[in-house]
């Protein structure tokens, strides 16, 4: 099924979380602490990584922030806290999706069946699926390429790292140049229907994927917003 990383410093979490991931065919590296939790994916890049955010060493958040320098590896993160700007953060900081402790592992199962969907779609839709192999087809508008199949992203040529997230929004505003999308329309774009996130969410990957954009021309303007009603994507 999938390689994944589960970094958590609660013992008992990480028996229970494993023991559950394995039953479903996935392969478990766990940690303990964000150090040696960072190291074991550079080292051995997984599938998706689940991380908490309250650890001993480098809590979550610094992790997610040096991970998302170099790589856009689906995360999912846990936290104990009611506080939401931890979420607010994570999300700031690139992550995919979120669950706050206690939770079930049904539905972490769930989300994690998603997130992985979401980054390995041909999995799912098979080279036999017309529908399947059209959404994989390379997109092109004005100075944008995106390339499902291998998650590129290029802008005038020059390659944008995005998350699984990020690429699914992007995706779902480019394909209808001037047409409006609200922000309920790219929730059903890059989530599935039992995961809900609220408009912050969508609106901090749209401000995440315009500093990527930025980064490469600064005068990147193809992505507006409209207050009230969401975001569309302008064709230079």
């Amino acid at each position: 099924m999938a390689a994944i990383t589960l970094i958590d410093d609660d013992e008992n979490i990480v028996a229970s979380v494993s023991l559950a991931l394995e039953s479903h065919g996935h392969a478990v590296k766990a940690y303990y602490d964000g150090v040696a939790g960072l190291e074991g994916v550079e080292a051995s890049p997984p599938d998706l990584v689940i991380l908490d955010v309250k650890m001993p060493r480098m809590d979550g958040m610094e992790v997610l922030r040096r991970l998302r320098q170099t790589s856009e590896i689906p995360v999912i993160m846990l936290t104990s806290k009611d506080d939401e700007i931890d979420e607010i953060l994570g999300f700031n900081l690139g992550a995919d999706d979120y669950m706050h402790k206690p939770f079930s592992q049904r539905l972490l199962l769930e989300r994690v069946k998603a997130v992985l969907r979401r980054a390995r779609p041909e999995d799912e839709l098979g080279a036999a699926d017309p529908a399947g192999a059209a959404g994989s087809k390379v997109m092109k508008r004005g100075k944008l390429t995106l390339d499902p199949a291998r998650h590129d992203s290029l802008w005038d040529g020059r390659p944008v790292r995005l998350t699984v997230t990020e690429f699914l929004l992007l995706q779902a505003l480019a394909q209808r140049p001037g047409f409006v999308k609200s922000r309920d329309n790219l929730m059903d774009a890059a989530y599935d229907d039992q995961v809900y996130v609220d408009d912050r969410t969508i609106d901090s990957h749209i401000k995440r994927m315009r500093k990527k954009f930025r980064q490469v021309d600064s005068e990147f303007d193809s992505i507006e917003t409209l207050y009230g009603v969401g975001y569309r994507y302008r064709e230079a």
